[in-house]
């Protein structure tokens, strides 16, 4: 049998085409699950950029504002000294923040939700490209400046229970120390990935517990453990060398308060005109509630008592401004602005503790109203990751409540343990004669007014 011989041609197009196209398919295969991956990690925003950018530097002028706010508010021998405090925080915890206080208040966590590791321990282990943690839509050097100002702040409210009296070189050691082991831990706990509160469902959108709560209780501690100014409560030495200066200082405050509480947002979105809607409503509110209550008392109303009265209203509503709407902001500021009044003039008084510049009376008992304010009002339609009691949530009102307390306690205790630290190793307050002097003189060689 003839066996017919088969002759047949590939056209050479074809075949090319076919492996080229199987080599595609297999390149697509390995490269696949990396466009995958990439796809899940969102594209930088560059309004939002620019938002926390801004945000950042609205925050950073807080502080030297904070400076003129309560330099105006003390006698005109301490006035020099008084904004310095303000200034060398600054200073101080910008160095520190980078070299180990970002890695523990914001790092991985590394024990029980409150304390971060130290992966990012100097930002060596950080690129400027590496996307944020807390928002991947910003880079994370902008996130680690966000918060940088925030932990600024923080420490420097603490000054104002303090000033008159503090040896400027304690206040240094101070802020180094107490960002370590105070600031970072309850940053961490409150706010950190994982954190102790975080994880129980606290809510505090820009610092109620972490900021003000925080510091105004380090300040009583610090109060307590410097004792009262000389001759507090026996002679009039409220002097203040220039209301003007506070009332500055106040305005940029409440400019930079914008950058505090909508730039926590971290985004350029209706939540962050929410909040700066809302943060000026509360302040505007508690200035009047303070005001008010003075008028009634005493029959006048001070520049001084608005003024403050406004500062209580951005403590208040700094925790609940991503939550609440405008009609809430208004009760929350007003009651500050009445709250925090009474503080100073009924309770300071008859428990007789010498918190200089009402930093406790203030940012402590309006940080404290305006967590559980939040647990209050928290509107689910401003931001559904809160809702509050009068929203059908009463359990937030516990979880708030327990967050408060937690903080208060751990932040005096620890607080008037270094305190106490600072006086026995190197002295915190200066001796009688100095203070007699004044700290401008004695503590830099120079005087706020030369006439």
């Amino acid at each position: 049998m003839k066996i017919r011989k088969l002759n047949f041609k590939i056209p050479i197009g074809l075949l090319w085409s076919s492996i080229i196209g199987s080599m595609g398919l297999l390149l697509f295969s390995w490269v696949s699950p990396v466009f995958a991956a990439a796809a899940k990690i969102p594209a930088f925003n560059s309004g939002n950029i620019a938002w926390v950018l801004a945000s950042s530097a609205l925050v950073l002028i807080m502080t030297p504002g904070l400076g003129f706010y309560y330099g105006g508010m003390v006698r005109r021998k301490n006035v020099l000294n008084t904004i310095s405090l303000s200034f060398i925080t600054i200073c101080t915890v910008s160095v520190i923040w980078i070299l180990w206080g970002y890695s523990i208040a914001f790092g991985p966590d590394a024990f029980h939700g409150v304390i971060g590791s130290l992966k990012y321990i100097g930002l060596v282990a950080m690129q400027e490209t590496q996307h944020s943690r807390y928002d991947g839509t910003i880079p994370s050097y902008i996130y680690v400046m966000f918060q940088l100002m925030f932990a600024i702040i923080t420490v420097a409210l603490v000054s104002g229970s303090l000033v008159e009296r503090i040896k400027f070189s304690s206040w240094v050691i101070f802020t180094i120390v107490w960002l370590t082991v105070v600031y970072a831990p309850v940053a961490q706990a409150v706010w950190g990935i994982g954190g102790l509160f975080q994880k129980m469902g606290a809510l505090d959108f820009a610092g109620g517990t972490v900021v003000h709560i925080n510091s105004g209780v380090a300040g009583l501690a610090g109060a307590i453990v410097l004792g009262k100014r000389k001759g507090y409560m026996k002679e009039n030495i409220v002097q203040p060398n220039q209301l003007g200066y506070t009332i500055l200082g106040g305005a940029l405050l409440w400019f930079g308060w914008f950058g505090f509480n909508a730039g926590s947002a971290l985004e350029a979105n209706p939540l962050a005109t929410s909040a700066f809607l809302v943060t000026n409503t509360a302040t505007a509110a508690a200035a009047i509630g303070w005001m008010i209550a003075e008028w009634i008392r005493s029959g006048k109303p001070t520049t001084l008592g608005m003024v403050s009265g406004a500062v209580a209203g951005l403590v208040a509503i700094t925790p609940a401004s991503g939550f609440v709407n405008p009609i809430a902001s208004i009760i929350i500021g007003f009651v500050a602005g009445v709250i925090c009044y009474s503080m100073v003039v009924f309770v300071k008084p008859k428990f007789g503790y010498d918190d200089a510049l009402d930093a406790f009376n203030v940012h402590a008992t309006g940080g404290a109203w305006g967590a559980l304010a939040t647990g209050l009002f928290a509107d689910p339609l401003i931001n559904s990751a809160g809702r509050g009691l009068f929203y059908g949530n009463p359990g937030q009102m516990w979880v708030q409540l327990l967050t408060v307390v937690s903080v208060a306690v751990y932040s005096f205790t620890m607080s008037f343990i270094i305190f106490k630290v600072i006086d026995k190793v190197m002295g915190l307050r200066v001796d009688k004669e100095t203070e007699s002097i004044g700290l401008d003189i004695t503590q830099h060689d120079e005087a706020g007014y030369n006439f």
